[in-house]
């Protein structure tokens, strides 16, 4: 039956849809009441294929962050111009958006099962593991899971693979890009981290400037860039380049975010 159409994770589609109509509208006030989302970029979405595109962001929490996206991008898609007013826009989603997350922090509880549902690609980290150094070999049906999902869609990937900024973009994204050559569209967000906790399900303060830009394409020759090329384009693309701070290594950073948009700031003129 059409009812029961599945996505190719076997998730049911008509189930799907209704988690994020039902999520969508719930959270819609985090960035529309409560906090502020200021939007750049949107128009980029709409002229987008329907598969093979891959996101890379900066991460500042475990959900707000995509949850973010999918409203700017469902609203985009529905003919809003930077903005995500009305809420109506979630009432017939786009389906085939996913994103890659750990897949410890997708079972950690029933709202991040739900959660996954939505569109999860949950993968085994290589460096990490419940809290601890981790050194893991790559699993074969992780790129497989992601090769799957820009075949049937979108989806987006935090290549820092942390909430902690200016760490290093994993070579593993950029070995993803040289396999699959999807369109790459990087994204940075900001202010996620000051008006939610670290996972994003509970408010921490209110009256923040939350922020989301959308960026072009990124122009990767997928013969001849090397991995290191394409992590340099990234780190640029995401703004997590050391050189954003302005100061002479990443660790200068550590004292609190207001300084870091002071420094970024000065140092974009």
């Amino acid at each position: 039956m059409v009812l029961f159409k599945r996505n190719p994770f076997g998730h049911i589609l008509f189930i799907k849809k209704w988690i994020i109509r039902i999520f969508g509208v719930i959270s819609h006030g985090r960035y529309r009441r409560f906090n502020d989302l200021q939007i750049e970029g949107s128009e980029i979405i709409r002229e987008l294929p329907d598969n093979n595109v891959l996101f890379v962001a900066n991460h500042q929490t475990y959900f707000a962050d995509v949850a973010a996206m999918l409203h700017v991008f469902n609203a985009s898609l529905k003919g809003r111009v930077d903005n995500i007013k009305n809420v109506g826009y979630i009432w017939h989603p786009k389906l085939n958006i996913y994103y890659i997350a750990a897949s410890e922090t997708m079972k950690s509880g029933l709202l991040p099962k739900i959660f996954a549902y939505i569109g999860s690609i949950s993968i085994q980290r290589t460096w990490r593991s419940e809290g601890k150094d981790v050194n893991r070999q790559v699993k074969m049906s992780d790129i497989s899971n992601i090769g799957i999902a820009l075949d049937d869609g979108w989806v987006i990937t935090f290549p820092q693979g942390t909430t902690t900024p200016f760490k290093p973009i994993r070579r593993g994204t950029a070995h993803i890009i040289k396999k699959f050559n999807p369109i790459v569209i990087p994204i940075v967000i900001d202010g996620f981290r000051r008006s939610f906790d670290k996972k994003g399900l509970m408010i921490k303060k209110r009256g923040i400037l939350q922020s989301l830009v959308i960026k072009k394409p990124l122009e990767i020759d997928y013969e001849n860039d090397s991995v290191e090329d394409i992590i340099s384009q990234i780190e640029m693309a995401i703004e997590q380049h050391p050189s954003f701070l302005k100061v002479d290594s990443p660790d200068e950073f550590l004292k609190t975010e207001e300084e870091l948009n002071k420094k970024r700031k000065f140092w974009n003129g």
